[in-house]
């Protein structure tokens, strides 16, 4: 079953429309097959599931790994799909914020980004630095239709 990268995105956006839903994070393309059989209407990757899956820790993929995981992902299933870009290290948010370029790229619709500090003092971003965060992945493109056509 073909679905265009923007069927899939309009279909991920109605998701986050109605009630709450359930969005699983396969690890590999087997996952992804399975949880798509099961009957979910979208998934998300998973940084920790996939690093250990291949014997590392959360945080230790590069992003050219983090890309090509997320095609296998992408090309195992007809559903939307939307990735966990950790700490936005793919944005170097911490340092110059730039847009993020991986989802669409990849054949994403959606991305997450961790709110975790990684600082046991403060374990979560203050809602400014959240914002700042977000706006800096977005950049200057906003909404579904932007966001797929790059």
């Amino acid at each position: 079953m073909a679905v265009s990268q923007s069927e899939k995105g309009a279909t991920f956006r109605a998701l986050h429309q109605g009630p709450a839903f359930v969005i699983p994070n396969p690890y590999d393309a087997g996952t992804a097959r399975i949880l798509t059989a099961l009957g979910f209407s979208a998934l998300a990757t998973t940084s920790a599931g996939f690093a250990f899956s291949i014997g590392r820790r959360d945080g230790a993929i590069i992003r050219a790994e983090a890309l090509a995981h997320c095609r296998a992902i992408v090309d195992a299933t007809h559903l939307p799909i939307s990735a966990d870009l950790e700490n936005g290290s793919e944005m170097r948010l911490t340092q110059s914020p730039r847009p993020c370029t991986l989802p669409p790229r990849a054949g994403l619709v959606g991305c997450s980004i961790e709110d975790s500090t990684g600082d046991g003092g403060r374990p979560i971003y203050d809602m400014g630095r959240a914002v700042e965060r977000v706006s800096a992945a977005v950049g200057p493109r906003r909404g579904a239709s932007a966001f797929l056509s790059r």
